[in-house]
Order: structure tokens, then C-alpha cells, then sequence
């Protein structure tokens, strides 16, 4: 079983900064893909930004320059530092990862509970 915990939410002023965690445990042989997606009240779930193991990066064009996203593979952790936030970046804000088990040969999409950041004055 693999679990995907993430932490570091929270109500932040506009043009400040939030650094999101998310730590994958369990049975875990192989990590591909980290990433972050968010979600607005009434809005579909939208990808932020998304790191393949040794692969280009990718950014979602309204958090390009302002997002940075980064992993430490030996503790199996994907952050999302977040600068320069704007009311429109208020979500709620999901991890989600590409896994492989021991014993499988596939690699299977998991998510985190999701974590709230709100950005208001």
C-alpha cells in the first residue's frame, strides 16, 4: 500500500510565499512522475506542475516564473515552492505520483488528501 501526504497549506496575503510538501511511504520500489494539480471551488482539477524522474519540468503557464518545483528522491518527497501568490492561486492543492510497487512490473497514478492554500488579504 503507498500513501501520499501532503503539508505546508495555509491562508497566506497576497504576494507572499507557501512551500507545499508531499512524502510518498509504503511499498514503494520506483517513483516516475511527481506532481502538484489544484482545484478552485466549481472548477475542474487543473496540473500545476510536474517533475519526471531525470526529465524536463513542467509548469502550467499561470504559475510559470512564480512555482518552482523540486524533489528529493532519497526521501521519496516532491515540494512546490510558491512565490508571489495571487487570490486566483487560492485551491485546494493535490500531489499525486507515478509509483511502482515491489513485485509489479507497472507503475500506478497515486494521490494526496489534498491541502487548502488560500490567499486573501
Amino acid at each position: 500500500q503507498v500513501q501520499l501526504v501532503e503539508s505546508g497549506g495555509g491562508l497566506v496575503q497576497p504576494g507572499g510565499s507557501l512551500r507545499l510538501s508531499c512524502a510518498a511511504s509504503g511499498n514503494i520500489f520506483r517513483i516516475d512522475v511527481m506532481g502538484w494539480y489544484r482545484q478552485a471551488p466549481g472548477n475542474q482539477r487543473e496540473l500545476v506542475a510536474y517533475m519526471p524522474d531525470g526529465r524536463r519540468i513542467f509548469y502550467a503557464d499561470s504559475v510559470k516564473g512564480r512555482f518552482t518545483i523540486s524533489r528529493d528522491n532519497t526521501k521519496n518527497t516532491v515540494f512546490l515552492q510558491m512565490n508571489s501568490l495571487k487570490p486566483e492561486d487560492t485551491a485546494v492543492y493535490y500531489c499525486n505520483a507515478a509509483i511502482q510497487t515491489r513485485g509489479s512490473a507497472a507503475f500506478t497514478v497515486h494521490w494526496g488528501q489534498g491541502t487548502q492554500v488560500t490567499v486573501s488579504s
